[in-house]
């Protein structure tokens, strides 16, 4: 491994219930404006949660034919859309700048295609077998999003998905990061894509019982850290980024948003949903960041947390940023920026990475908002309600998925 190698962020592209930009994001998380509204993808009045994050106003027709479009499942749809941006941004669209088979792919999402398999499911069983479209498989499998990806940008270095349920798309920019420190690539397209919101996939987390229910109040139920909160509202979206050895990205002439500086990924043993009790795996990834960053934890200034708005999830997540951070978790500004986005599941890390690069690029700290009540077992600053100025230079976000699945990536201003 080249250990010396300082890895960068050279671009960044989202797509969310809050906008179809980075910079659309960045003011309504300011703003602490939600994106989440009743389901409008089909009728889920007989749903116990009939609420979620939608995409909206998503225009694909400047990056793709139709057919193309038709042949891409929502989830990758997404993914080209925040790649596109990202690309853009770091300036890979002149090939004369890079050696292509030293550009990696790292996308994927948590569930995949379940779209295109519920729609081919009910093909299946209302027509037969000869009805099913050829497409099927390469349109749900998870990995595709990279595959498509590298094909559409001829990147042949690395390429495959990570899948760690809500844990995916922060692991894919950790790996990212191993990938160009190891010298197995100059840079990295990194990130994960979620589209899960369609019939079985809200029966199925609501039969977890993981779902919020306030369906009364959707702008008001991604409420974490607060007392109150009882589940968590599903969204879609993506978040990608774009990686980069700092010296090939300085010889391109690329701008630095950010440095990628601390990894960890851990796993709990404990329980296929449940988070273990003491935060012990999240605890052991944030302090494997750090230790792979060579900093200090009293260096932190801001926590996007994972922060679900499920009763377990937020519990365990304080303990484990009080295991980690010591006396200092008292100290730094902690927010769940869930509460406007809903969860992203695979999506989530990467978009959140994103969020955490604003923050620093910007000094400014996005609220939790709907924390109006706040739990006794959660009691750190979460920055509730209102945004906040901060002078900072070191951001950690954390995922934590089904499986036992932990993630911890640490973002430094670029030197």
């Amino acid at each position: 491994m080249t250990a010396s190698r300082r890895v960068v962020v050279t671009g960044m592209g989202v797509v969310s219930p809050l906008g179809n930009t980075v910079s659309e994001n960045w003011s309504a998380l300011l703003a602490g404006k939600s994106g989440i509204d009743k389901i409008t993808h089909f009728d889920a009045s007989n749903y116990r949660c009939q609420i979620g994050g939608e995409i909206r106003n998503l225009d694909l027709t400047p990056l793709m034919e139709p057919r193309e479009i038709r042949h891409h499942d929502p989830f990758c749809q997404f993914a080209v859309a925040a790649a596109e941006q990202a690309v853009a941004q770091a300036g890979l669209k002149d090939s004369a700048a890079f050696d292509p088979t030293r550009v990696g792919v790292l996308v994927s999402s948590g569930i995949g295609g379940l779209i295109t398999l519920s729609t081919q499911i009910t093909n299946l069983n209302a027509r037969g077998p000869g009805r099913v479209s050829p497409m099927t498989v390469p349109m749900m499998i998870s990995d595709m999003a990279a595959g498509r990806l590298a094909i559409r940008y001829n990147f042949q270095g690395p390429n495959f998905g990570i899948v760690s349920a809500c844990a995916t798309g922060l692991h894919a920019i950790g790996e990212a990061y191993w990938l160009i420190q190891r010298d197995d690539a100059d840079i990295v397209l990194a990130g994960g894509a979620e589209a899960s919101i369609t019939p079985i996939g809200q029966a199925g987390f609501s039969a977890l019982r993981a779902l919020s229910e306030r369906n009364h109040e959707p702008q008001r139920a991604s409420r974490p850290f607060d007392l109150g909160r009882d589940g968590f509202v599903p969204a879609e979206g993506a978040g990608v980024l774009v990686l980069e050895d700092a010296e090939h990205a300085r010889r391109r002439g690329a701008e630095f948003l950010a440095e990628v500086v601390g990894y960890g990924a851990t796993g709990d043993a404990f329980h296929i949903t449940a988070p273990h009790e003491e935060g012990d795996g999240a605890a052991r990834a944030i302090s494997m960041a750090f230790r792979h960053a060579r900093l200090p934890v009293d260096a932190l200034g801001y926590v996007n947390a994972h922060g679900t708005s499920t009763p377990l999830n937020d519990k365990v997540e304080t303990i484990a940023i009080k295991r980690a951070l010591g006396d200092h978790a008292r100290r730094v500004s902690i927010s769940s920026t869930k509460s406007m986005t809903g969860h992203m599941l695979g999506a989530a890390g990467s978009y959140e990475s994103v969020v955490c690069i604003e923050a620093l690029r910007h000094g400014c700290i996005p609220p939790t908002i709907n924390l109006e009540t706040p739990d006794p077992d959660c009691d750190l600053d979460y920055v509730p309600n209102q945004a906040r100025e901060l002078d900072f230079k070191l951001a950690l976000n954390i995922s934590m998925g089904f499986g036992g699945h932990n993630a911890a990536v640490l973002f430094q201003t670029p030197a």
